[in-house]
């Protein structure tokens, strides 16, 4: 078992005995995986606060399946703008649950890990807010093949109208012939979600405040349905933004 040096982020971590720490990471090389860091809460020389939540760092460790084992980790950015801001807190702890939750074990998947940190710069720079939450949810579910149709037809293929589809459970979006019920889901946000697959780039799209809404509300169902738990993140994160938006008014 040899020694691998690796890009990573922290997702989460937890306490373990007097001194150990389990840490969930989300690597460029491997994908998401588990570490053991032996005396982690006591050894400021080999990981000093590189095992915060949403950490970017790079660290050494012996890879096998299951739970590998931490050497070391550097720190290369701990975005001291999102640890600064509730609300950017708020959304980071979301996206790194959303990860947690929705990938693979084992498998490398290089294009959400720089979305991942595309996100993560812009709440670190700017705090983000739903816009670029919802453009994050939609890239995120398109790279692992979660993502629903937004422009033709689940069942027959046919291309969605002007008057766009009717949402199904799960999050399926079928044409109005094909179901006769559901929640009428409005082009306009479809629209807007495939501008968001369309740029790779946040805190870049126009929108309206209806298209933003249904378009929020198509994606909760479908990061529900594929999700394996429930998100105690997204619970806070819905808490804070009432605060803040309370607090602003």
């Amino acid at each position: 078992m040899h020694l691998e040096k690796l890009q990573a982020f922290v997702l989460s971590n937890s306490d373990y005995g007097e001194s150990d720490r389990i840490v969930s990471l989300f690597t460029l090389e491997h994908g998401r995986l588990k570490g053991f860091a032996r005396g982690a809460r006591n050894s400021r020389k080999r990981f000093g606060p590189a095992l915060e939540t949403f950490a970017r760092i790079d660290l050494q460790l012996n890879h096998k399946d299951g739970l590998s084992s931490l050497r070391s980790a550097d720190v290369i950015t701990l975005y001291s703008g999102i640890r600064g801001e509730l609300g950017a807190i708020a959304h980071a702890l979301y996206a790194c649950e959303l990860v947690e939750c929705l990938t693979p074990e084992g498998q490398p998947l290089p294009r959400l890990y720089r979305l991942f940190a595309s996100y993560l710069e812009q709440l670190d720079s700017a705090n983000g807010g739903d816009a670029d939450r919802r453009m994050f949810e939609i890239n995120l579910l398109n790279i692992l093949g979660y993502r629903p149709s937004l422009e033709e037809c689940s069942r027959c293929g046919s291309n969605f109208d002007e008057r766009g589809a009717l949402m199904q459970q799960g999050g399926e979006l079928a044409c109005r012939f094909c179901a006769k019920t559901g929640r009428a889901m409005p082009a306009s946000a479809l629209q807007w979600l495939g501008r968001c697959l369309a740029t790779g780039r946040f805190g870049q799209m126009e929108f309206d405040e209806e298209a933003l809404q249904q378009a929020g509300i198509l994606l909760d169902e479908s990061v529900t349905t594929h999700s394996a738990r429930k998100m105690k993140s997204l619970e806070f994160l819905l808490q804070t933004c009432g605060i803040l938006t309370n607090h602003k008014s």
